[in-house]
Parts: C-alpha cells; sequence; structure tokens
C-alpha cells in the first residue's frame, strides 16, 4: 500500500500516516505520533499535505479528531487532478515552451 501511494506522489511519511488513518479510524494527533514514532511537527505537516490533497478529514472537536477520506474518493481526486494538470500542460505548451528556450538561451549567454 505505501509503494502504491508513493507512486500517486505521496511522501513517504504521509502514505504511512494515510494507511494508519484507514486501519485505525478516527485518531488523536498524540496516539498517530505515538504509534507511528514520530514527533509531532512531523505529523503535523503530514497531516496539512494530507489535507491539501483531500485525504483525510478533521473533526470539530477537541482535540481534533483526524479520519481517512475513503480510498476511491482519494483515487477520484487524484484522476481529476492529473487530468487538469495535463490539460494546462497542452493548453500552454507553446508557451511554457517559449520560457524554457529563453531560460536557456539566458543561462548559456552568462
Amino acid at each position: 500500500m505505501l509503494k502504491m501511494l508513493e507512486s500517486l506522489g505521496l511522501k513517504r511519511l504521509d502514505a504511512k500516516v494515510y494507511v494508519y488513518l484507514v486501519h485505525y479510524g478516527s485518531q488523536k494527533v498524540e496516539d498517530i505520533a505515538e504509534v507511528l514514532e514520530i514527533y509531532k511537527w512531523q505529523l503535523y505537516r503530514s497531516l496539512k499535505n494530507l489535507k491539501l490533497k483531500g485525504m483525510i478529514s478533521v473533526g470539530q472537536d477537541r482535540p481534533a479528531l483526524f479520519s481517512a477520506v475513503s480510498f476511491d474518493k482519494v483515487l477520484d481526486s487524484f484522476i481529476i487532478s492529473n487530468r487538469e494538470a495535463a490539460q494546462y500542460i497542452e493548453q500552454n505548451k507553446d508557451r511554457i515552451l517559449a520560457v524554457w528556450r529563453f531560460k536557456v538561451a539566458a543561462d548559456i549567454d552568462v
């Protein structure tokens, strides 16, 4: 599972946190950090990354409980974002190449 998530672009720690939440359900930061044996600051960074990717949800209670979003929804989100990125590149290919060529030419002159 970790390798599959990493192949989708996740960092190793993010993948571990997501898999942990899939297996154990809603969890507090303290519990996740203790079981995964990581510092809380590392966990908060990972949780932020996962939240931005739409892979976890955060409860309103205090202390906050973090939960994994279902993997089928995660995959749908990856498909949409990658499709959008590919469309952007395709639509802006000429402009991207022009900037690239300008930068490469400028570097050669140095």
